[in-house]
């Protein structure tokens, strides 16, 4: 027994200086590959979010533009969710922009304030960011499910506002329809609300009014973005 013991000390002792030195490499090698493939894999997921926020943000503008054909067909006039009729912006700012071209055209200048244009950098880059036009949630920024971040700058949600307005929405039974943004676009995915891939990230929305009659009528249009960074999503 004793020998045997002498024999696995000898054995231990003899490791040769190179193989140390192979070793030593061979995890300095290891550590310096973890820490370069560190950040790439970093950026890969923060990559894979950025796709993922733009998928979702498409999904609800094609459920948008499938709802705005079906009130085309069932109401007379296309309108997205949240708009009472076609010529009534969707924003959580208390600013008349229905009605007339140059009130639309003031809503759109702030909201390409906040996204950028071709030219310009947008100015809402972060979700604590304060914005020049009313960004309202699209499913709630108090839903259990998609809630918004704390410290976000999103507005109020859109509510049903119809003044008893007897040419806005109604139901088959002649009631009228609760148009708020939450409750149609909740409705359009079966009561799924989507949710942003970011910690900080929260899907908002606006609709700039259409205006005019008959054949010089100009339609609504739809605005989504993520306050991640709603200057790039």
């Amino acid at each position: 027994m004793k020998q045997t013991l002498k024999t696995l000390i000898r054995n231990v002792k003899s490791i040769r200086g190179n193989s140390l030195a192979e070793f030593a490499t061979t995890t300095a090698l290891m550590a310096t590959l973890a820490a370069t493939a560190a950040p790439k894999l970093s950026e890969m997921s923060e990559g894979a979010k950025g796709e993922k926020s733009r998928n979702e943000i498409d999904k609800i503008i094609k459920q948008g533009g499938q709802f705005y054909q079906d009130t085309a067909d069932n109401e007379g006039r296309g309108r997205f969710p949240g708009q009472d009729k076609f010529n009534k912006p969707v924003t959580s700012i208390a600013v008349a922009y229905d009605g007339t071209s140059a009130t639309v055209d003031l809503h759109e200048d702030a909201i390409l304030d906040d996204l950028g244009t071709a030219g310009t950098a947008g100015t809402y880059d972060s979700f604590n960011e304060a914005t020049h036009s009313g960004w309202t949630s699209v499913f709630g920024k108090d839903n259990v499910d998609v809630k918004a971040p704390n410290g976000h700058t999103v507005g109020a949600d859109d509510t049903d506002v119809l003044d008893d307005c007897n040419t806005c929405p109604r139901n088959a039974d002649g009631t009228e329809k609760d148009t708020s943004g939450p409750a149609e676009w909740l409705a359009l995915f079966g009561d799924m609300p989507l949710a942003s891939q970011y910690q900080d990230g929260h899907f908002v929305y606006q609709v700039v009014a259409g205006y005019g009659s008959g054949n010089d009528t100009y339609p609504p249009v739809l605005y989504v973005a993520d306050i991640e960074n709603a200057a790039d999503f």
